[in-house]
């Protein structure tokens, strides 16, 4: 559980890993597979909060795998980013085929998880996703001091957490630099930041 006060949450903002702020992408890839993920100059109201719409964007072999929609919102007092659900397009041949893991907030026992400590520290232990037979990701902070290099630079004291879920056995490990975000998720590594405005 969280002790959050829904009306200090807004839809705009960052906190020292993660920005949430409308034209801010960081575009990935492995192999020949790309993510692109897109904060959106959208928000859409869940569970009673405006959240900010955060597309990710699969492609596998250069064919469009995955759209999802996710809906973020921030606390502007302790900073912390919270996760209020996500629409899901799963495709194959350019045909959407589902909508596995999608979940939103306030809906079936979903309750928004917590997606980013304002003020990290090690061990810590969180749930991201809290959708019963759904969506159950938890995160733990491995460490806060590690060095990354990929395409657009060397960054220092990168955040490291481990996500798991209670419904599945296998865990990735995400790379989160300051003032930049996400870049390194599992096998996917960071490749170009753009900042463009909406």
């Amino acid at each position: 559980s969280f002790p959050v006060n829904k009306a200090n949450l807004a839809h705009s903002g960052r906190n020292l890993y993660f920005v949430l702020e409308p034209g801010y992408r960081l575009r990935f890839a492995h192999g020949k597979d790309t993510l692109t993920i897109t904060v959106l100059d959208e928000t859409r109201v869940v569970d009673g909060v405006t959240t900010r719409v955060v597309e990710e964007r699969e492609t596998k072999n250069g064919q469009l795998a995955e759209v999802s929609r996710n809906f973020f919102a921030i606390d502007k007092v302790t900073q912390d980013v919270f996760y209020f659900g996500e629409d899901v397009d799963i495709y194959r041949n350019g045909k959407v085929i589902g909508h596995e893991g999608a979940w939103r907030s306030g809906v079936k026992g979903a309750r928004f998880g917590l997606m980013i400590p304002g003020r990290p520290k090690v061990g810590d232990r969180y749930y991201q996703e809290l959708a019963p037979k759904v969506a159950m990701d938890r995160a733990e902070i491995i460490g806060m001091s590690e060095e990354l290099k990929v395409a657009p630079g060397i960054f220092r004291n990168c955040l490291h957490t481990r996500e798991s879920s209670d419904l599945e056995s296998r865990s990735e490990d995400k790379w989160y630099a300051p003032g930049v975000g996400l870049i390194k998720d599992a096998n996917f590594v960071l490749v170009e930041i753009e900042k463009r405005q909406p």
